[in-house]
């Protein structure tokens, strides 16, 4: 008899915790997944060619809606005879608001990217100059109490640049080098 008693006290408390975790609103976000990106980073005119690649970021806890973000992301490519492998790290705010069971959310985010030295055509040297950019926004879609599928998009600005000789490393412009990339994610995010 008393095995039976505990055993129903366990069950109504492991009941009631159960309950409590499913009220609790999530805090983080870890989320994974695809990403593409529509021009190659030496991508002049009439040699352009999209990159495919991998994204993680992290959401910390949010107040108002408005939550900080940490983007990492990164591709594998090769144009014109060069290997590019460039990776972004950014970080920013997202905004976001439900919609039925559906969230929605605009983000703005800033980094900076890093690439190998001869990602130019031809193989020519290069160098990062300055930061990136990315506004867009995206939705997440329920699939379990924890997870959800998420697409998002954006418009991303970046500034690389060629450099005449490595040892120098001064930058110049090269006519045709994009700055201005579309960029689509989708994969899933983990509430905990």
């Amino acid at each position: 008899m008393p095995f039976r008693s505990f055993l129903l006290i366990a069950l109504i408390c492991l009941s009631a915790a159960l309950h409590a975790q499913v009220e609790s609103p999530a805090r983080y976000q870890l989320y994974g997944g695809y990403t593409f990106l529509s021009n190659s980073i030496n991508g002049v005119p009439g040699s352009h060619q999209s990159m495919n690649g991998w994204d993680a970021s992290i959401g910390f806890p949010s107040w108002h809606n408005l939550r900080f973000k940490l983007d990492v992301y990164g591709y594998d490519a090769t144009n014109l005879g060069a290997s590019q492998k460039p990776w972004f790290i950014m970080a920013g705010g997202q905004y976001s608001h439900r919609l039925g069971r559906e969230s929605v959310f605009a983000e703005g985010l800033f980094g900076d990217a890093g690439i190998g030295r001869y990602w130019g055509p031809n193989q020519l040297p290069g160098a990062t100059a300055s930061f990136v950019t990315l506004l867009g926004g995206g939705i997440d879609t329920p699939i379990s109490r924890r997870f959800a599928f998420r697409v998002s998009g954006g418009y991303q600005w970046s500034n690389f640049s060629l450099v005449n000789n490595p040892q120098q490393a001064v930058p110049y412009t090269y006519p045709g080098i994009p700055r201005y990339f579309a960029r689509l994610s989708s994969g899933l995010v983990w509430q905990f």
